[in-house]
């Protein structure tokens, strides 16, 4: 499985819900699981800067993260960009063949 890195913002009207952000965050995190059951989530940051948060989780190729990031625009994020994340060792081994 490939390592993806998504980094969501919020609405301002979602961002307004700090309150029941918990609540928000474990029903986007339930449907990303019922619609995704392959993504496994490996960390999940809240932020300080131009993104409210980033998560660090494994899915089997690249629709399944756009998947993931179209739930979070679904559920709120006015921004959500997932990113492909190569482990540090795999980008030094690329250089060396190039």
């Amino acid at each position: 499985m490939a390592t993806y890195i998504l980094m969501t913002k919020l609405t301002p009207v979602v961002s307004a819900k700090m309150k029941e952000r918990e609540e928000l965050g474990a029903a986007w995190l339930e449907e990303v699981h019922r619609k995704c059951p392959d993504v496994k989530f490996i960390a999940h940051y809240g932020l300080l800067g131009g993104f409210d948060f980033m998560d660090i989780y494994e899915a089997p190729d690249e629709e399944t993260a756009a998947k993931v990031s179209m739930i979070s625009r679904a559920n709120g994020a006015a921004l959500a960009e997932s990113w492909t994340a190569i482990p540090y060792k795999r980008v030094v081994q690329l250089a060396k063949e190039i």
